[in-house]
């Protein structure tokens, strides 16, 4: 039986409200998966996929980055919501460090089994908490925003799984190779699959804007979520995608 709540929580003065879903009949602490939205801010698609990941018995926490019921609904809206965090990556290291802090504070995580998954504006973030020493087993970028910045650590355990649309307008081959030269000078465990021609946004249908570069393919999209479900069994436990 799926449970879920709403987890408020703070950074400096903002209330945020991550949402978090599990499988109540399940017993005891199971891994957790936390899920960080693209730039529309903590919406249904991230709550779904809360959702989707309870379901495969694992806790599923949606979190907040831009505060408790703030959405953008338009592209400028959304640039201006994502656009102070990308110019200030510690900032925003910091709000993720929170987050993950809130989810391990519930008696059902198992604080030591940790992953994210994180989607656009998300991708950046999920590889942003490795960068800056979040305590996760692996994480998962789908069609992220793969500008680099400077890590904090200098080498990592962290398994990193890049899931890239060859097609995508928002991130340049400068950014790829860039970030093959950070991950690897990190010593990073890291993958990344590359599927020709497939835009940004790839796993979203309700995304589709061929003038912004945003294109759902339902091929990429469930090749990268059954290499997701394998990825999350390696890492932290649980339900392969050929289980």
């Amino acid at each position: 039986m799926l449970e879920s709540r709403e987890i408020d929580y703070r950074h400096d003065e903002t209330l945020l409200s991550g949402f978090f879903a599990y499988d109540k009949s399940q017993e005891g602490r199971r891994p957790a998966v936390i899920v960080c939205h693209a730039w529309s801010g903590r919406d249904q698609f991230s709550c779904d996929k809360a959702i989707e990941i309870a379901e495969r018995g694992y806790a599923g926490f949606a979190l907040d980055v831009y505060g408790k019921g703030v959405l953008g609904t338009s592209v400028d809206q959304k640039t201006k919501l994502m656009s102070p965090f990308l110019d200030n990556r510690p900032h925003l290291e910091q709000r993720l460090r929170v987050a993950h802090d809130a989810l391990v504070k519930q008696p059902e995580v198992d604080k030591d089994r940790i992953a994210a998954i994180g989607f656009c504006f998300g991708g950046l973030c999920v590889l942003d908490m490795v960068r800056s020493g979040v305590n996760v087993r692996g994480v998962i970028s789908f069609h992220g925003l793969l500008k680099g910045r400077q890590s904090s650590v200098t080498s990592t355990d962290s398994k990193i799984l890049i899931l890239h649309g060859d097609g995508d307008p928002m991130v340049s081959f400068d950014d790829v190779s860039g970030l093959r030269q950070e991950l690897n000078t990190m010593n990073a465990p890291w993958q990344m699959h590359v599927y020709g021609g497939v835009k940004h946004a790839f796993t979203n249908p309700q995304a589709n804007d061929e003038k912004l570069g945003t294109v759902y393919n339902a091929d990429a999209d469930h090749h990268s979520h059954q290499l997701m479900w394998d990825f999350l069994a390696e890492v932290i436990g649980g339900r392969s995608a050929i289980e």
